[in-house]
């Protein structure tokens, strides 16, 4: 189903992936903006850049930025500035949020920051969208001002119709924001000798649980779940969002995303090595003591507990990691399962130069090359 470009929606294409060499889907990137001990925020930023570029230049679809607060070992809590930042030193692939928390800012906010990401690099600019804090209850009450955090998420959908209004420049006539309007958009196409983008950023609506599968499938947009830290719920939400779906002037069909932890180094137990410390860096996160991501000597020196090497075995067996052809069989694996419509991949450990390395690995094992 094609929508009307001239209303500022987005074209099913532009969700839609494309080539991707021998992969069974296409395959992109999430990015944590993680910050090794020893290295600074600076250091992690570029890296972003560096692997941006790799990921342009060798035909992964799109590369996503999450909102993450109060966490030393991740300086993605402002996803807009990173966009841009990324948007300055790529030329084609699609940039985006994975995501942007809804409930942490005004829906006007958000549609200004993304009207001008789309500005910025036309036709090329993802919306997405949870209904979490993406941190604790204290930092988001900071963030939200209030205290009254159950509201924010209760009242997600109502959220996500007005930022939609918003992107559209659609409130009816009577409403009280009828006058407002979200500039960069749709709103400079009807001033006085405007001219407008027929894009607007698609909204994705992202989730660990159902109910954003179900919310997305009912307003047929497309879906993209967190893999990688709900393992066990993957299949069901995905299920839950195909049921759902209703066809929508975005797409025809369900187009649904996971996010996946993959780790591909030249050396088996390197990636072992380098999956313990991204582990370790979750015990400390999950026990309230976050902290930078800390170097494999640090993990393997580190005296684990009982309880702790339960949570990193069972945390570790949703982590792809291995020689390259390990990781190749395991995400073959998982898409047979989940039937997902594209893998969006992951990649944690303490050094750029390791994650750099494994997108490129798994890029050749695939034959990924970008569009001439």
């Amino acid at each position: 189903m094609a929508p009307d470009a001239a209303a500022g929606t987005s074209t099913a294409e532009e969700i839609r992936g494309t080539a991707h060499g021998t992969a069974p889907v296409p395959l992109s990137v999430l990015d944590l903006v993680t910050v090794g001990a020893g290295r600074t925020a600076t250091d992690a930023l570029r890296t972003s850049v560096d692997i941006a570029r790799l990921a342009e230049r060798r035909g992964f679809h799109r590369y996503w930025v999450a909102e993450h607060h109060s966490m030393p070992g991740v300086a993605s809590s402002s996803p807009a500035v990173i966009l841009a930042h990324l948007a300055a030193h790529t030329d084609r692939i699609r940039l985006g949020s994975g995501g942007v928390m809804l409930p942490n800012h005004a829906p006007l906010v958000i549609a200004e920051q993304f009207g001008t990401l789309e500005a910025m690099a036309p036709g090329r600019v993802d919306l997405g969208l949870g209904r979490a804090p993406g941190t604790d209850g204290a930092t988001a009450a900071a963030l939200r001002r209030t205290d009254r955090l159950n509201e924010g998420a209760d009242d997600f959908p109502q959220q996500l119709a007005e930022l939609i209004r918003f992107l559209d420049d659609d409130f009816p006539d009577g409403h009280p924001y009828r006058r407002i309007h979200a500039v960069p958009g749709p709103v400079q196409a009807t001033s006085h000798g405007g001219v407008q983008s027929a894009h607007r950023p698609p909204v994705w609506l992202l989730g660990s649980s159902g109910f954003s599968a179900r919310l997305a499938g009912t307003l047929g947009l497309p879906f993209a779940f967190a893999h990688h830290f709900s393992a066990q719920n993957t299949i069901p939400a995905l299920d839950l969002y195909r049921e759902s779906f209703r066809p929508s002037a975005v797409l025809d069909a369900p187009y649904a995303l996971i996010g996946v932890s993959a780790l591909a180094t030249d050396d088996e137990k390197e990636a072992r090595r380098q999956v313990l410390a991204a582990a370790l860096n979750m015990v400390r996160l999950r026990t309230g003591r976050p902290g930078l991501v800390p170097t494999p000597e640090e993990a393997e020196a580190y005296d684990f507990s009982p309880m702790e090497q339960d949570f990193v075995q069972s945390w570790n067996s949703n982590v792809i990691h291995g020689t390259v052809d390990e990781v190749r069989a395991g995400l073959d694996d998982l898409h047979k399962r989940t039937g997902a419509d594209e893998l969006m991949l992951t990649a944690n450990a303490h050094g750029g130069d390791v994650r750099l390395r494994s997108y490129e690995l798994i890029a050749d094992a695939y034959g990924l090359s970008a569009p001439a």
